[in-house]
């Protein structure tokens, strides 16, 4: 009597071809993952961007004087953020990963506009807000004019830091 089925070697072999597949498919979805969050990290910084930019030009909720940027002490917390940019997506400063305004937008405390020389350096969850005088020098009084800004990102994906600048320099 000849019994049908599978021999050992072929159950195998199957397994094997499946589990192979099945690390593939778990990769494919976790590198899906993290460009999905890159791409949230870009479109935040085009939000933050236009806030600024709004503040800049029609500087909502204050009778002060436009054509400058908020100071790192003016974008210290979210009620301040709020304040000063009312139409800000509050959401957009906040970068997957994080899970607070206070965790994620940072102030730079140097002036180096370099992508390696800000400090601090910011990491896939924190974007670091750098406003800067006409003279280069960084802004952290609210009596201070700031001129221009650059906002710095890190992509997960390819570990790179990456900076927006102001349209007024």
């Amino acid at each position: 009597m000849k019994t049908r089925g599978f021999t050992v070697v072929e159950i195998i072999i199957t397994v094997t071809v499946m589990g192979i597949l099945l690390l593939l498919a778990v990769v494919n979805v976790n590198s899906s993952q993290a460009n999905a969050r890159d791409d949230q990290r870009k479109a935040d910084t085009q939000a933050i961007a236009i806030a600024l930019e709004s503040f800049y030009t029609i500087r909502p909720n204050t009778s002060a004087a436009t054509g400058r940027y908020p100071s790192t002490n003016q974008v210290a917390s979210e009620a301040s953020i709020r304040t000063l940019m009312p139409d800000a997506i509050i959401t957009s400063f906040i970068a997957p990963g994080s899970d607070t305004v206070s965790e994620s937008f940072r102030t730079a405390t140097n002036s180096n506009e370099t992508t390696t020389g800000v400090l601090p350096q910011p990491t896939p969850a924190q974007y670091v807000y750098q406003p800067l005088d006409a003279a280069g020098n960084l802004c952290t009084l609210t009596a201070t004019v700031c001129r221009k800004f650059n906002l710095f990102y890190r992509l997960e994906g390819d570990s790179t830091v990456y900076r927006v600048e102001s349209r007024n320099r």
